[in-house]
């Protein structure tokens, strides 16, 4: 099986000062980057005094000095092409509380374990006597100057780390406050290999080491991937990104161009461009409109405004009127990047234009306000962008969703082979990492991706979802009536799940 269909993406392993560090799925960010900048997500903690690391990996054009992935043209031109590394760690000494001074008072002589011990237990007196205490030292110890310490990263001027054995020059700056050391490498895009990546993780790592000590890393595992690190539970519909969908690579990439379009108005102002005020999506139900207009939310770092059909329409003679006027009225307040989601959306504006009943005439009502409200919205508030849903476009006036109103139309269809084997495959990932632990496998290692693909032909995303849901069902029954021995999902498991739901069994 290649490794692109495989449900746990295999990385590079390898150690240093102590520490097993894996790279995933290196050529992956490479080519990523390429489009849009890529961060990596670091798992595990750092040790004091560092607090944080981001390392970034982005396209530039050398010539021009423009930033490829921040929405210039990555094609045109004559400028040579270059990958940029950079590392951002950030580092401080630890305040000095009431509670740590607490601690430093306390101590592990006979005395302090004493004073620990009658704090435990509730004693009133023994917890106020220490507490004016450490308040009296850390308020001296403030006076006299002893908590500015000097910061590791402080008062350094700039160098540079190497890695000789591929050529990789990483320049060492350090920032103003002194708190975060910053290390930028280069490497043009023709040139640029996996072994490049892994040279700049090393050399950030390296830095992390001189100013934690040369054994700060020993026994700790740090893995850099592209993937969002993983919550103790899977991610939710609210927390997806567009690197989490799987299949619809050409959806994916047209709703990667509107967020770069919105986050940089600054661009779009220089040449006179117009964004698209309006995104129109349709297809089939299952197929995960709603779950990409969040993650288009989230790529272009914006709020989500969801508007169900109950919102606007109201059974009372003008209320539906007065519904969308507000909603619109809002959206021309909002004063942070908006997504307003208005879903299924034919049940609020369907044939409009058609009918004479009192039910057609309110729809009628709402979809003429509707106009006026999308004609001059972008002007009224540029920080909105309104998204639509529908399972049934043939049943929206053409009228509300010409260009001016909704600029991008996108077709969202059931997915193909191919694209169910990715939608697998991603799924798949995110309850690996969510869930499985030392001792604890939830997939056994027989699973044949692309022949899930095959065997799911017709199924959207969300009965894909339901396959998976009803096979962990089965296992936690298993697990629950034999004490924990229940064995990993089987590709066979899988398999009978995907040909019950077929048969909605």
């Amino acid at each position: 099986m290649s490794e692109a269909n495989t449900p746990r993406p295999r990385g590079e392993i390898f150690e240093y000062a102590g520490a097993t560090v894996e790279l995933v799925d290196a050529n992956t960010v490479l080519a990523a980057a390429r489009v849009n900048p890529v961060e990596l997500a670091r798992r595990g903690d750092w040790p004091a005094p560092v607090q944080r690391v981001d390392v970034t990996v982005s396209s530039v054009d050398v010539t021009r000095g423009v930033d490829v992935t921040e929405g210039a043209d990555s094609t045109g031109g004559a400028g040579e092409k270059a990958h940029v590394f950079v590392a951002r760690i950030r580092a401080g000494a630890e305040e000095m509380t009431t509670e740590r001074m607490r601690r430093m008072v306390l101590g592990n002589d006979p005395i302090g374990l004493l004073l620990s011990k009658r704090i435990a237990d509730g004693d009133p007196m023994a917890t106020r006597f220490v507490d004016g205490v450490g308040t009296a030292a850390a308020a001296a110890y403030k006076k006299l100057g002893f908590d500015r310490t000097a910061n590791p990263a402080a008062n350094r001027g700039s160098g540079v780390f190497a890695d000789a054995g591929v050529g990789l020059v990483a320049e060492v700056a350090y920032e103003a406050d002194g708190d975060v050391v910053r290390l930028r490498a280069e490497v043009p895009r023709d040139e640029v290999t996996a072994t490049h990546l892994r040279a700049f993780v090393t050399l950030t790592l390296q830095a992390v080491t001189e100013l934690a000590g040369p054994d700060a890393l020993r026994g700790r595992r740090y893995v850099f991937s592209r993937e969002a690190t993983p919550a103790p539970a899977p991610v939710t519909t609210q927390q997806v990104t567009l690197d989490m969908v799987g299949g619809l690579a050409d959806v994916v990439g047209e709703l990667r161009q509107i967020a770069v379009s919105f986050r940089h108005p600054e661009a779009m102002a220089r040449w006179g461009a117009r964004r698209p005020q309006g995104l129109l999506m349709y297809g089939p139900p299952g197929t995960g409109k709603t779950m990409l207009s969040r993650a288009l939310a989230n790529e272009i770092g914006a709020d989500f405004r969801e508007i169900r059909t109950p919102e606007i329409l109201d059974k009372w003679l003008g209320g539906s009127e007065r519904n969308i006027k507000q909603i619109f009225r809002d959206a021309r307040r909002y004063r942070v990047p908006t997504l307003m989601l208005f879903d299924e959306f034919d049940s609020i504006v369907s044939y409009a234009g058609g009918g004479g009943d009192a039910a057609s005439q309110a729809l009628n009502a709402v979809a003429g306000i509707f106009k006026q409200e999308m004609n001059d919205l972008i002007e009224a508030n540029p920080n909105v962008i309104v998204v639509a849903t529908t399972n049934f476009p043939e049943r929206v006036d053409e009228s509300l969703i010409r260009s001016g109103r909704f600029d991008i139309k996108i077709s969202v269809p059931r997915p193909d082979e191919v694209s169910r084997t990715e939608i697998f495959r991603k799924m798949i990932q995110g309850l690996v990492a969510a869930h499985e632990t030392e001792g604890f496998r939830m997939f056994a290692d027989d699973l044949d991706l692309p022949a899930l693909g095959v065997a799911s032909t017709g199924m959207t995303g969300a009965d894909i979802k339901e396959v998976l849901r009803r096979v962990q069902m089965t296992k936690a029954m298993q697990d629950a009536r034999t004490g924990g021995r229940a064995d990993p999902i089987t590709q066979a498991e899988l398999l009978g799940a995907v040909r019950a739901l077929r048969g909605r069994g």
